[in-house]
């Protein structure tokens, strides 16, 4: 085949990875649905001896999402939160880690109630430039943890200019990349080290899978990382990769139909009259709008909104929708919508998400790929209910 990285990333989600088969010539690659192989003698095998380690489905996977991410290495995952995890218990003991102050409750919980009698940890507001300079030289972590856009503020952060204050103090950089998927940003060419994706969003993009992905370019960092991996046990099983890697084929095409149906909704929305505030990148009103677009090739799917009222009002309007499916999770074909305070950021204590802004009335939303219209008619309908 061409060399992938001549390759435009929807090719490559088609074709990298899911070569036909050798032995049989079949279009689709076959699941390699074992947990172990035959050896020929004692240590002598190809490649495989146990799929806790190694499975050749899972491999294929992981050389998808290397190309996608202009990576060199991938490494999946049972989950996201089990990504997350070998990244910090990669981190030696005593380790500072920074931590922007606007990122997914799962990832907050882990840090404060798991991980927080291994390493110091601080918050910031990544989109603070200035203040970033000032915690980085002050407190010199080891690791900044970023998500660009956040959950649930979609806040941008200006991640080239934060690799390299952090170059300046020696500190490894990680950017959770699942909102965008590599398809519309590509935080590694920003200079970052780690990339994290919770598969089980867009990547996968039909909500049948849980599974996450670390790509990166530092060989000896990924020795690490599947050393631990494989100690501790969290990799994906061969069906699901082969999900994912049925799933990934069409995410170019889905990820255009997901930007394009989240602008409509954003400005119907943003010209509501029953909605106080909307919070799309895409938007000319989005604080950041002008970052995005110079570090992101699309603005995803993703939207928040505040209803005018109060959690009475929000609760109401989400137990009206149809199409949008009130569950947690994003990044399906299908409409998600949910009320982070009492679903996704539940685990972060009410002070900070009301200094966040997670209020009562704010919603988060998932916009699918389907008929626009249909979409608009149905927050339309729930919102002339309150």
């Amino acid at each position: 085949m061409t060399n992938s990285k001549n390759l435009k990333k929807g090719t490559q989600a088609i074709h990298v990875g899911n070569h036909p088969d050798k032995t049989t010539g079949a279009v689709i690659p076959p699941i390699y649905q074992t947990s172990t192989f035959v050896q020929s003698s004692p240590g002598e095998h190809q490649g495989y001896e146990y799929s806790r380690s190694h499975n050749p489905t899972r491999s294929r996977l992981e050389e998808c999402l290397a190309s996608l991410e202009n990576a060199d290495y991938a490494l999946v995952t049972s989950s996201g939160m089990s990504a997350i995890s070998l990244i910090f218990q990669a981190l030696p003991k005593g380790s500072k880690v920074l931590c922007g102050d606007d990122v997914y409750g799962g990832t907050y919980r882990i840090l404060n109630t798991i991980y927080n009698d291994r390493f110091e940890l601080k918050q910031v507001n990544s989109t603070d430039l200035e203040a970033v300079h000032d915690v980085l030289n002050s407190y010199k972590p080891d690791l900044i943890w970023l998500e660009s856009p956040t959950n649930p503020m979609l806040q941008i952060s200006d991640i080239h200019a934060i690799v390299e204050a952090s170059r300046k103090i020696g500190a490894k950089v990680v950017l959770d990349n699942t909102f965008m998927s590599p398809y519309f940003q590509n935080p590694l060419d920003l200079g970052v080290d780690m990339v994290v994706h919770s598969l089980t969003k867009y990547i996968n993009g039909h909500s049948d899978v849980v599974g996450g992905a670390i790509m990166l370019n530092d060989k000896e960092l990924y020795d690490k990382l599947w050393y631990l991996q494989n100690s501790i046990g969290p990799s994906q099983s061969p069906f699901d990769s082969w999900l994912v890697l049925r799933g990934i084929k069409t995410l170019a095409i889905r990820m255009e139909a997901h930007a394009k149906n989240a602008m409509i909704i954003a400005e119907f929305l943003e010209n509501h009259p029953k909605i106080e505030k909307v919070i799309y990148p895409g938007l000319s009103s989005h604080p950041q709008h002008e970052l995005a677009k110079s570090q992101m090739s699309g603005f995803g799917g993703m939207l928040s909104l505040y209803i005018k009222g109060g959690l009475e009002e929000t609760k109401r309007f989400l137990e009206e929708v149809n199409l949008f499916v009130l569950a947690e999770s994003l990044g399906g074909v299908e409409s998600l919508i949910e009320h982070p305070a009492i679903m996704t950021h539940a685990s972060v204590p009410s002070e900070e998400r009301a200094i966040l802004g997670i209020t009562d009335n704010f919603v988060r939303v998932s916009v699918g790929i389907e008929d626009v219209n249909d979409l608009k008619k149905d927050l339309n309908d729930a919102l002339k209910t309150i």
